[in-house]
């Protein structure tokens, strides 16, 4: 069924009303005429067309208000679909009736603009083709995340977002007034989400996630989007297939329901296409200091963490996303268990990141999840926290524990990637940083 009783533009450009008349409701994109003619290409949510207005068509009035309105007034234009290779998508509009819905001042965004005055103006921003095509691709990658865990048997859950705990270390929590007494905003849903595993088994959920990260760089966001996902029973490299099939399912969504809005972007969705195909591969972290070291003659010390200059140049050698499993336990959150199996002179964890090719680096990280109480305590302890605050976390362990695992999603870091685009907060709708948090 049709979302109105009236077309959208990409209806009448599928070729679907040509030589029918139609009302058309939309905003002005653009505007240009003479005496005699207005053209007035018309946006919706869908797409752009042109709208021809020719004087003696329509009533005088319409055609001297249609020849003074300006970009974003609000109009309801109704007239004949007509082919015309001439015009924007190959077809045009010739109205035999305009009327202005809701007028326009002068718009404040011309193209001269910078990104940080768009940003300032971002709710009038998010009305440009540019943000429009991200906010699309958006819903398609949200949408295709509920779609994939549904179809895997996977619950969804929702944890709270105000919580008495850091989940992935305190020095980026943000602290918030919870009546007369203290809590965090969340960092990750993983602690209650392993509470539920045992109820639930396999769960997911997307929500929002904060994180006081003192960064302004182009890959940071204070308040982004998490996909999370928890199974019992599963190990990190069962969870690590998950999500490479869950990356390849959302994927094969957006090629099949975005090319327009990637041809938009110019992020060539040929680029795209064989990662669906090919396999993924997985190496350890002191193979990835190998290669960067060989290839790239970056000598990282081993037990450093992968910065994101580096994760950047170890993407180069791949062109699809690569998995680095087992990095050292020192530099791990307390929650992740030492892999007893690994190939390792020290240390190392049952975890993983995945990186994006072409220098996006990290979009999802995960592991298994330590299981021994002690362990635990002992990495609480090592890293400033209270075991005592964990109480519930640990009752986890006291009463029926199975092996589980689980991993995080950034949605705003997988958008930018399959977008192409530059800075990760053009890839949701408000961002906010360490420096801004209006509009």
């Amino acid at each position: 069924m049709p979302a109105y009783d009236w077309p959208s533009v990409r209806d009448i450009l599928d070729g679907k009303h040509t030589g029918k008349e139609v009302e058309l409701r939309g905003w002005i994109f653009r505007t240009r005429g003479s005496n005699k003619y207005v053209f007035a290409v018309v946006r919706d949510s869908t797409d752009i067309i042109q709208v021809t207005i020719t004087k003696g068509e329509i009533p005088d009035a319409q055609f001297e208000v249609a020849s003074k309105t300006q970009v974003e007034a609000s109009v309801i234009v109704k007239g004949k679909v007509v082919a015309d290779t001439r015009a924007p998508g190959g077809y045009e509009l010739h109205a035999t009736q305009f009327v202005v819905v809701g007028p326009s001042d002068k718009f404040p965004i011309t193209k001269d603009r910078s990104e940080e005055h768009v940003r300032d103006i971002r709710h009038l921003w998010i009305r440009s083709r540019y943000m429009n095509a991200l906010l699309r691709i958006r819903s398609t990658v949200t949408g295709a995340i509920h779609e994939f865990f549904r179809a895997e048997g996977y619950y969804e859950f929702t944890p709270p977002i105000f919580t008495p705990n850091a989940c992935e270390g305190g020095s980026t929590l943000f602290e918030v007034k919870y009546y007369d007494k203290k809590v965090y905003m969340t960092q990750s849903w993983q602690l209650y989400a392993e509470a539920a595993v045992f109820t639930l088994e396999k769960i997911y959920d997307v929500s929002p996630t904060f994180r006081a990260e003192k960064s302004k760089t182009s890959r940071h966001l204070s308040e982004f989007w998490m996909a999370e996902m928890e199974a019992a029973w599963l190990t990190y490299r069962d969870v690590l297939k998950v999500a490479e099939r869950e990356v390849k399912f959302i994927i094969k969504r957006v090629l099949e329901n975005n090319r327009k809005e990637l041809e938009i972007l110019e992020a060539n969705p040929a680029r795209l296409e064989p990662m669906l195909t090919k396999e993924w591969p997985v190496i350890t972290y002191t193979q990835a200091l190998d290669m960067l070291r060989e290839k790239a003659n970056m000598d990282i010390e081993w037990g450093k963490d992968l910065r994101t200059n580096e994760e950047a140049e170890l993407t180069k050698f791949f062109d699809t996303p690569v998995s680095v499993i087992q990095y050292p336990k020192e530099i791990m959150a307390f929650y992740k268990p030492v892999d007893p199996e690994a190939q390792s002179p020290e240390q190392v964890c049952k975890c993983f990141d995945m990186l994006a090719p072409e220098g996006y680096g990290e979009i999802i990280g995960g592991s298994e999840r330590d299981t021994d109480i002690e362990s635990l305590r002992n990495a609480l302890l090592k890293q400033g926290e209270n075991p005592e605050n964990y109480e519930w976390y640990l009752d986890l362990r006291r009463y029926g524990s199975v092996p589980h695992s689980g991993y995080g999603l950034g949605v705003e870091r997988l958008i930018a990637w399959i977008c192409k685009i530059d800075n990760i907060k053009d890839a949701i709708p408000f961002p906010r940083t360490i420096t801004r948090f209006t509009p």
